[in-house]
């Protein structure tokens, strides 16, 4: 396994996490020693089947864990260079961290500008520059303009999720934790979704964290990318080199270049073998 650590040496990151261990309920150990970095201005891909502690090691970040009685008892995740652990989950988004989670969780009841508008809860500097950041919104998700006095609730599923997305751009987030994007969403939205994420990073300078099971459209994507499996990171790497493994190719997506073997023959000893040893 590669370390992330030369990545983090050339781009100054915003996000670092140092071996961390999260348990829920004092007795379920789900993360085992994750360490990552998202370089500043980066897109991050953490990839991994569900169950691998992707969600978990966004709710660690966003402090979010306490609520399901986890905890992070083993060490520390840096934002910007100073320890977050002991942040309510509105104090990092006030210094620029948020969470769009899995699910899109819009407000059902409420309009789709409303729902935006919850994004800017947080923030102190007036009514003018918030209005600036909704038209700025709008200009990245037309549909959502043109839907903005629908009650979110029976808007679609892509359009919950521009809506999720775009909320958390009026916080003016540095960096954005993205929970499973694609999930749920036909094809040609998850592109259209991944196309607006790759804009708000170039031309806004948003860093972004995915928690994806896509990996083939995470890995076009991204540029730096994990894979977790059982609550460990078991390989990182480029994401153009990601794509060109042999065992992400296979198990991630769909390649496999030696025939049709047992699961249990190569996913239970061929790769723990290979990723673990």
């Amino acid at each position: 396994m590669s370390n992330a650590a030369p990545m983090a040496e050339t781009v100054q990151p915003i996000l670092s996490i140092n071996n961390i261990e999260v348990i829920y309920d004092h007795v379920i150990l789900v993360l085992k020693g994750v360490s990552l970095t998202v370089p500043q201005g980066g897109i991050t891909a953490l990839l991994g089947a569900n169950g691998a502690g992707k969600t978990t090691t966004l709710k660690a970040i966003s402090n979010l864990l306490q609520a399901e009685r986890g905890a992070v008892t083993k060490g520390n995740i840096l934002f910007e260079g100073n320890e977050i652990q002991s942040l309510s989950p509105n104090e990092l988004v006030r210094r620029g961290c948020i969470q769009v989670m899995e699910g899109r969780h819009c407000f059902g009841h409420l309009s789709v500008e409303d729902n935006l508008m919850t994004g800017a809860f947080t923030r102190r500097d007036g009514a003018s520059a918030i209005r600036q950041d909704l038209d700025m919104v709008y200009e990245y998700f037309p549909r959502l303009k043109v839907r903005r006095t629908s009650q979110a609730g029976y808007t679609s599923g892509g359009e919950q999720q521009m809506t999720a997305i775009g909320r958390a751009l009026m916080s003016r987030p540095k960096m954005i934790l993205l929970d499973e994007p694609s999930m749920g969403l036909a094809p040609q939205l998850v592109e259209e979704i991944f196309e607006i994420v790759r804009k708000l990073n170039e031309e806004q300078g948003v860093s972004f964290l995915l928690a994806e099971q896509n990996t083939n459209v995470a890995l076009r994507y991204a540029k730096y990318g994990y894979i977790l499996e059982s609550g460990r990171i078991v390989l990182d790497g480029e994401a153009h080199a990601l794509r060109e493994n042999e065992d992400v190719k296979e198990f991630y997506l769909g390649i496999g270049g030696e025939g049709r073997r047992s699961f249990k023959d190569v996913k239970h000893y061929k790769r723990r073998k290979r990723w673990l040893a």
